[in-house]
C-alpha cells in the first residue's frame, strides 16, 4: 500500500465511507466513556490507562513509519511530523494522567479507537513520508499559504482543546460528586468546546499538508466527535434545562452547529 498510490487512494475512499457510517451510527450508539460510560459495552480499565491503552499505538506506529523511510530527515516532513506527535504524545502521556476522579473506559472502546489510530498512521505516515511527490514537501513548503494558515488554524486549535480540557478538569472540588456547566473559553459559544478544539486542530493539519489523507482524517474526527458533542448538548439540557438553555450554546462549532 505505501508503495501503490491507486492502491492508497482506494484504501482513503474505503475510510471516508467508513467516517460516513460512523457517523450516522453514533447518532443511534452511544460511545459508551467518560461521561456516556455504559457497563453494557463489557469489561473495562481505568480511564487513564485507557487512554494511554487507545492513544499511544498511534504514537508509535508513525515512529515506525518515520524511521522506516528515506525522507525522515528532510525539514517539512519531520516539522509535520513533529506536529502531529506533539498532538499525541500530549493525549498519551499527559492528558490521562491528570484526569480526576475514576471514571472506566470500555476495552471495547479502546480496542476500536486503536485500530482507528493504527490505520489514521498509515493514512498521515504513508502520504507524508512515502507517496507524496518527493517534490511536494520541499523547503519551500513553509512558505505557501496552506502551511502557514493550516498551521495557525492548529495551534490555536491545540490551545483551545487544552484550555477546554482545564475548564473540565476544574469544575468540582476533591470529594464533590455535583455536575457542572462548563464556562469560559470556547464554552460561551459551544458546549463541547474540547471537541471543537480538536476539530480546528485536524482542520488545520489537513490545510497544512494539503493532503487527502489530511482530508479524510479530519472528516473522521467530525464524524466522530459531532454525534457525542450532539449527545453531550442533549444531556446539559436534560439535566439543567433552563439554565442551559438560556445561554444558547451550539454544540461543536460555533453559530453554525
Amino acid at each position: 500500500m505505501l508503495h501503490d498510490i491507486d492502491v492508497f487512494n482506494g484504501f482513503l475512499v474505503a475510510m471516508a465511507v467508513m467516517a460516513a457510517i460512523v457517523y450516522v451510527a453514533l447518532h443511534f450508539v452511544n460511545a459508551g466513556y467518560g461521561m456516556m460510560y455504559n457497563r453494557r459495552w463489557g469489561p473495562s480499565v481505568g480511564n487513564r490507562l485507557g487512554w494511554v491503552l487507545m492513544e499511544a499505538p498511534v504514537l508509535i506506529a508513525m515512529c515506525a513509519l518515520w524511521l522506516a523511510s528515506p525522507r525522515r530527515f528532510e525539514a517539512v516532513p519531520l516539522a509535520i511530523f513533529a506536529m502531529f506527535q506533539l498532538h499525541y504524545f500530549q493525549r498519551s502521556f499527559i492528558f490521562p494522567f491528570f484526569i480526576k476522579g475514576r471514571n472506566r473506559m470500555p476495552l471495547a472502546i479502546i480496542a476500536m479507537g486503536v485500530l482507528f489510530n493504527v490505520l489514521n498512521a498509515v493514512m498521515q505516515g504513508g502520504w507524508l513520508f512515502y507517496l507524496s511527490p518527493a517534490d511536494r514537501y520541499g523547503i519551500d513548503w513553509i512558505f505557501t499559504p496552506q502551511f502557514i494558515a493550516g498551521t495557525v488554524i492548529f495551534f490555536v486549535g491545540m490551545v483551545i482543546n487544552l484550555d477546554s480540557d482545564s475548564i473540565i478538569r476544574n469544575l468540582r472540588r476533591p470529594g464533590d460528586t455535583r455536575h457542572y456547566l462548563p464556562r469560559g473559553g470556547m464554552f460561551n459559544y459551544v458546549s463541547s468546546a474540547n471537541y471543537f478544539g480538536e476539530l480546528l486542530e485536524w482542520t488545520g493539519f489537513a490545510i497544512l499538508t494539503w493532503s487527502w489523507a489530511g482530508a479524510v482524517f479530519a472528516l473522521w474526527t467530525f464524524a466522530n466527535l459531532a454525534p457525542r458533542a450532539e449527545q453531550i448538548y442533549k444531556r446539559y439540557r436534560q439535566e439543567f434545562g433552563d439554565e442551559f438553555n438560556r445561554l444558547k450554546l451550539h454544540r461543536i462549532i460555533p453559530y453554525i452547529y
